[in-house]
């Protein structure tokens, strides 16, 4: 049986469509491939964009900023010596951009300028921290990405 040109390019593109349907099915249908949001409000939260980048230029514009350091024990974070540390309050929220159910926060509640995010609680790869705090009525944001081995 001979087969003319256009079958040819019928059957090819039939096939391509088949291959690539395939795949759409294996992503949507695999949990190891999960594709979710990094924040479920996404617009409510693009709302609020503008009162962010305030708070991270409130913290770019500190002469001594916060240091975030992963150390063998864990992530250490360490304020300078010129805030009082019962002054600082907030949150510091680890997201991990793989899987969101290990995400997790850490409220900010300091009895010298270090605050230590132990090891055990974090899983080994990438995590992006938002360290939001307030200190003296005045408000920040700062934005980190740590990995773990």
């Amino acid at each position: 049986m001979k087969i003319n040109w256009g079958t040819g390019i019928v059957i090819a593109f039939a096939l391509f469509m088949t291959f690539i349907l395939y795949f759409v099915f294996k992503v949507q249908s695999d949990s190891k491939y999960d594709n979710e949001l990094v924040v479920e409000e996404y617009y409510k939260h693009d709302v609020h964009f503008g009162d962010e980048m305030v708070r991270i230029q409130n913290a770019h514009d500190l002469a001594q900023k916060p240091i975030i350091t992963n150390t063998p024990e864990g992530i250490t974070i360490v304020f300078p010596v010129v805030f009082v540390p019962k002054n600082i309050k907030g949150n510091v929220s680890l997201y991990r951009p793989s899987n969101k159910k290990l995400d997790f926060e850490v409220a900010i509640s300091l009895s010298n300028s270090t605050l230590l995010i132990p090891k055990k609680s974090l899983v080994g790869g990438r995590w992006d921290i938002n360290m939001e705090w307030q200190y003296d009525g005045k408000s920040y944001l700062t934005k980190e990405t740590v990995y773990i081995n």
